[in-house]
């Protein structure tokens, strides 16, 4: 059989009398009551089937049961024909009117039938009873959180079922197994895997070389720890509950870092010379954020109907990290301090709807939104974009690039000083002193990273009294470092749309034939393809070229240096699909979005950067459909180490939301910079950028404590903690049998994974990961576990250390005699639980330094009751 004729077998019962009935579907068509030859239809061969008129004669002589509004078989049957009506109806259409809507269930309310709204999001039903509080439509509806495909109204049961997705004319999300899961969303932190010889950083003692797991014998009892090699054949043995103090060196590539030798204090006064300078340039930047923080901004007031209307119509469904971004974005606006906040997202994440929420959410305070981009292209994308999104709303979008007149654009910029545009779109043309707004409320910059210097100056100027909100897909390493040092608040979207595809990475020499098969290939299957070439004196040429190769396809060229009209016209016949291939230079790097293009070349990659190309592989992927990403460069081997090096990059990190690991990447190959100023910092190389950036951390929590105390009283108070780790030795049997997981490799990244287990919800759903993969968890397996849970709570109590031996625990306080914590509420309420709560514990000085000696402390859980009973009465 080809499939072309299906025959399906059911078993009815109608009126007691059981009987089969056969239903019968050929190709598209059904077979017709007239006697039409059907073997006509679709060049069905007649040894596929058994003559099909006898299979007919067959079905008439049985009983039949059909399903629809037009009956095709039972006419010419010789039984009597019974029609069953059923009362129901298919949801109406409402165009997202909201007054019909109601206006249709207040009709239904009153024939007294029960009105139910599906929706699949809950807060899609929250935010429709906010519309209908607002428009005061006192409708009882029953909310219904889960999804079906339509929404139907039936008479006999007197009951309205709709569903949200037709009410905002959005597409309905089919049920994808896993198609997204917020554990399977991408992570900032790479897995990087140690292999032996590997250079590693220790915070207290400096690099060495990373040479295995080894066991160790502790009082007879085997426990196993990391052994680092260090300088003139010294060994470091790490233990395993400390494995958040070491991190793979990476400072730039092709340097071999200096290894120290343990016991010199090279390495401490390498640090506290480094934790200095990151302190000197840390205190300007906070100086920066104080003075934003401290400015009288404009207070956005809460959500209205709109607001809530204009988010509920977004046609696709927000991923988690799109919705959390939407509401740092939205909080930080209702704040009265002028917002500064980078939402990083890759391309083709969602940031662009982010964007438009805020523009919307200013222009419903009577404000302006100004969004700048760094491109022309770009700058009518997001204005069709923009329109499109708010069509229905009471708002005006309008743009300025070079595309317009100069007629037009003082036209433009009259209307915008007058209030008359709520929503400007442009380049940098917007920074101009020509351009004046009536009251702007909101900075949208898309990459940052485009703009010139003086460009971010004068953004620098405007952003101390206005709200900005900075979109990037590839942050570049300073933006990067900004970020992390909370200067600048930072929303990361992580998680791809549902459906979408990686796009499929190849470097490839230049070959015309490979050129003819891939675009042929991409447009038999109906897509178009981008041809970039950065030489604006070939492209013509390359153009040429091209319709050698394909002249049955028809190919348009583009670059930044052509006639604005022209260049709108040929950009806007590529999105209407008269052309197949647009040659172009590098001018839709930026937003461009075209789904239907689906394979992208980018001819010379090596001289690109690596952000340049992550954007350009960008542009494609952007549906459904498998993407790929073509570039071309000399062979491999005449090329320098560091295009070698970003070609690959980028073959190797393919996947969707690849954008961080890319920037990562980049500060490995180029170094890290100082990250105020344009000066290479020598400290990165010598001690590693995961180093120094936990370095930096240090350092910023010292300073949030000691000069800028005021400006985070808040965030410390809520913080409370004195001591940032706290470090577990004993005598127990802690570790990871070889015989429960084999692998070393295996083993290291579980207990580096277990190390970095942030709350008591990630262990228990780390512990029940480990069951289902290794089985019954052993007894040492659970005390690590116990272990770290032991650690966190020592850290809410104040102890750098603790030592459990000979079944005796001793816990070292704040090694700092002058530290704040002796003055805390924190240490008082221990002393307290000493004195009344417990009989087996003393405090004991030791030269400057306090230690709580506790006695008969066997086993961890023993060490963890204490320490849980200890935090209670905290």
């Amino acid at each position: 059989m080809d499939g072309r004729l299906g025959i399906y077998k059911r078993k009815i019962e109608i009126e007691e009398d059981s009987f089969e009935a056969w239903s019968l579907s050929f190709g598209n068509s059904k077979i017709a009551d007239e006697n039409e030859d059907i073997l006509t239809k679709k060049e069905v061969s007649v040894n596929d089937f058994v003559n099909v008129i006898d299979i007919e004669k067959q079905i008439l002589l049985r009983h039949i049961v059909e399903f629809g509004n037009k009956s095709y078989l039972s006419n010419s049957t010789k039984y009597a024909i019974t029609n069953i009506q059923y009362a129901i109806v298919s949801q109406p259409a409402f165009n997202r009117n909201f007054d019909l809507l109601i206006k249709n269930l207040k009709e239904y309310e009153e024939k007294k039938y029960n009105i139910y709204i599906f929706a699949e999001n809950p807060k899609q039903l929250e935010r429709l009873h906010v519309i209908f509080t607002d428009l005061k439509a006192n409708i009882q509806v029953i909310p219904i959180p889960t999804s079906i495909h339509q929404g139907f109204i039936d008479d006999d049961l007197k009951c309205v079922c709709y569903t949200d997705h037709q009410i905002f004319q959005r597409y309905h999300k089919y049920k994808v197994k896993q198609a997204f899961n917020k554990n399977k969303a991408l992570t900032l932190k790479m897995l990087r895997e140690l292999q032996p010889g590997d250079y590693i950083t220790h915070i207290d003692h400096g690099v060495g070389v990373y040479s295995g797991l080894q066991k160790i014998d502790a009082n007879g009892k085997m426990q196993e720890a990391v052994r680092i090699q260090y300088k003139d054949g010294d060994l470091l043995y790490v233990n395993i509950s400390s494995l958040h103090k070491i991190s793979k060196y990476s400072g730039k590539e092709g340097t071999v870092p200096k290894t120290n030798k343990l016991g010199s204090d090279v390495w401490n006064k390498l640090k506290e010379k480094t934790k200095k300078q990151v302190k000197d340039i840390a205190t300007d930047l906070i100086k920066l954020y104080a003075q934003r923080k401290s400015q009288e901004g404009f207070a956005h007031s809460p959500d209205n109907y709109m607001q809530t209307e204009l988010e509920a119509s977004f046609i696709y469904e927000d991923t988690p990290d799109q919705g959390k971004a939407t509401e740092d974005v939205k909080r930080d606006m209702e704040k009265p301090s002028p917002m500064d906040r980078l939402v990083c997202g890759d391309v083709g994440f969602g940031k662009t709807e982010v964007a438009i929420r805020a523009a919307f959410k200013s222009c419903c305070d009577g404000k302006q939104a100004a969004v700048l981009v760094p491109t022309t292209i770009l700058a009518y994308q997001h204005y069709k974009t923009f329109g499109e999104r708010l069509k229905d709303f009471p708002v005006t979008v309008d743009f300025i690039n070079r595309f317009k007149s100069a007629k037009e654009k003082k036209e433009t910029l009259q209307k915008v000083a007058d209030g008359k545009i709520d929503i400007i779109i442009g380049t940098h043309a917007l920074l101009s002193k020509d351009v004046k707004f009536k009251d702007l409320g909101v900075m949208i910059i898309d990459e940052e990273q485009k703009f010139g210097v003086a460009a971010k100056e004068k953004l620098k100027q405007l952003r101390t009294t206005v709200d900005s909100l900075t979109l990037t897909a590839t942050p570049i390493p300073r933006t990067l470092q900004f970020s992390l040092m909370g200067a600048r608040d930072l929303s990361i979207i992580n998680t791809p749309p549902p459906n979408r595809q990686p796009v499929q990475t190849e470097v490839h020499v230049f070959n015309e034939d490979f050129i003819r098969d891939s675009i042929y290939y991409e447009t038999e299957r109906g897509g178009q393809v981008f041809f970039i070439h950065n030489r604006v004196n070939g492209l013509k040429e390359m153009c040429g070229l091209i319709q050698g190769l394909c002249p049955d396809l028809s190919i348009s060229y583009a670059h930044g240096q052509m006639e604005g009209d022209k260049l709108e016209d040929t950009i806007l016949d590529f999105m209407d699909k008269k052309y197949d291939v647009l040659v172009c230079t590098n001018i839709v790097e930026s937003g461009v979005d075209i789904p239907n293009v689906n394979t992208i070349i980018i001819n010379n990659a090596h001289q690109f950067g690596l952000s340049d190309l992550h954007q350009l592989r960008g542009r494609v992927g952007r549906s459904n459909k498998k993407a790929f990403c073509y570039l071309f460069a000399p062979p491999m081997s005449t090329l320098p180490a560091d295009s070698r090096k970003r070609l690959s990059t980028l073959e190797q990190y393919s996947d969707l939301g690849s954008g961080f690991q890319i920037a990562m990447r980049d500060l490995d190959i180029r170094g890290a910079g100082n990250m105020l100023g344009g000066e290479q910092s020598g400290f990165i190389a010598e001690i590693g950028f995961e180093m120094y950036q936990k370095i930096l951390d240090e350092a910023i929590r010292e300073l949030k404590r000691s000069e800028f105390k005021d400006l985070y009283a808040a965030e410390i108070a809520q913080q409370d903690d004195f001591v940032s780790d706290c470090t577990i030795d004993t005598d127990l049997e802690i570790l990871i049998p070889d015989s429960y997981v084999e692998s070393i490799t295996e083993r290291l990244s579980l207990y580096s994974r277990l190390d970095n287990c942030e709350n008591d919800a990630d262990l228990t759903a780390f512990h029940a990961e480990m069951e289902d993969r290794f089985g019954p968890i052993p007894p040492q397996v659970e005390d690590l576990f116990t272990t770290v849970r032991c650690r966190k709570l020592a850290v809410d109590l104040g102890f750098e250390k603790m030592l459990l031996k000979n079944d005796n625990l001793k816990c070292f306080f704040v090694s700092n005699p002058d530290s704040p914590y002796f003055q805390s509420e924190t240490f008082t309420s221990l002393l307290n639980f000493i004195q009344t709560k417990t009989n087996k514990a003393k405090l004991k000085q030791v030269g400057k330094n306090g230690i709580l000696v506790v006695e008969n402390v066997e086993t961890m859980t023993d060490l963890y009751a204490f320490l849980e009973a200890a935090v209670k009465h905290l």
